[in-house]
């Protein structure tokens, strides 16, 4: 009797191995895997819709994990490891453009701007136009929307990249904290809380923000692959307007009461940092007070890939954008 246990184990085993991981990994009907681009108060909506309980009012249970970068988070959508990704929408735009069937559609957005802030060593009086030239600024990866808006603003700021000033592609993104702190580059660039804890450590300082000096862009949205949307619609829409909750709670109140939603997502973090990160944030517009991402925005998007030289050829607004989830 043991003997055939054992052989049936082997022959579920196998069988497991032989099918896609998605299958192995399936979830229960009310549960939703969620991929984040990183861990930021620069998503304070996300973090207010948990953490108030309006997730778990919606009948769904989330499952967070931190990609550490949207080409990581991009990576666990398509293959099935979560089902949803929270990521840069240029993410969805080059798996659209590469032909793929089962593309990713984005289908709500959060943050309508660059949430990154750019570091320096000293307390220096920083000014766009000059202060970079000769230096190095770590940039993340490139192709990544927080190089690609970096960049944007260096051109606008009237530098060459490569001549004037040197990016710094070669860091992955959840490590550039420690590699400014290691002496790498001169300048960095990081979101917040990393940015006001820096500082308060007294190893850094915070001297602009790039958000404020790019403008507009839809710089992080919810997306999921056609077929998963497809089979799992009112899991969702459910989810879709919990964040909404959470849109709303950030948008109408107070700075103090949005930091204290937030702060259990954030063990560790003093709260006058959390505060001062969300009035950062609060005071560049960078927080969305509605999720529809517009085709205005979507197309600016797609201005400065293109400007970057990493694309060439354009993503279609209606392909790539389903707004029919949303409340």
């Amino acid at each position: 009797m043991k003997q055939f246990i054992v052989i049936i184990l082997i022959i579920c085993l196998s069988a497991c191995l032989l099918v896609p991981l998605s299958a192995c990994t399936k979830t229960a009907d009310n549960v939703i895997r969620l991929s984040e681009v990183t861990h930021s108060i620069f998503y304070a909506p996300l973090y207010a819709a948990i953490n108030l309980g309006y997730i778990e009012e919606e009948g769904v249970t989330l499952e967070l994990t931190n990609g550490g970068g949207a080409d990581k988070v991009m990576t666990a959508v398509l293959s099935g490891q979560v089902d949803l990704g929270f990521c840069g929408p240029e993410a969805v735009i080059y798996v659209y453009n590469e032909g793929r069937a089962d593309y990713p559609q984005v289908i709500g957005q959060l943050t309508r701007m660059d949430g990154s802030f750019i570091i320096g060593r000293s307390d220096e009086v920083f000014d766009w136009a000059t202060s970079f030239r000769g230096k190095e600024i770590i940039g993340g990866r490139k192709g990544g929307v927080p190089a690609m808006a970096l960049e944007y603003c260096l051109k606008k700021n009237g530098y060459t990249i490569g001549t004037d000033v040197t990016l710094n592609y070669d860091v992955q993104f959840d490590l550039i904290t420690a590699a400014f702190e290691g002496g790498v580059g001169d300048y960095c660039t990081m979101f917040e809380p990393a940015a006001a804890t820096f500082q308060a450590q007294g190893k850094g300082y915070t001297l602009a923000s790039v958000g404020k000096e790019c403008g507009e862009i839809p710089y992080t949205a919810f997306c999921a692959t056609k077929n998963y949307l497809e089979k799992n619609g009112d899991k969702v829409k459910a989810f879709l307007r919990a964040i909404g909750r959470g849109v709303d709670y950030v948008a109408t109140h107070s700075v103090d009461e949005v930091a204290a939603a937030v702060a259990p997502s954030f063990a560790g973090v003093d709260i006058e940092l959390i505060k001062k990160a969300v009035n950062n944030y609060r005071a560049i517009g960078a927080y969305v007070t509605d999720m529809r991402l517009n085709q205005t925005a979507f197309e600016r998007l797609q201005d400065v890939i293109v400007e970057a030289g990493v694309m060439s050829k354009r993503a279609t607004y209606s392909d790539v954008v389903n707004l029919s989830y949303l409340p």
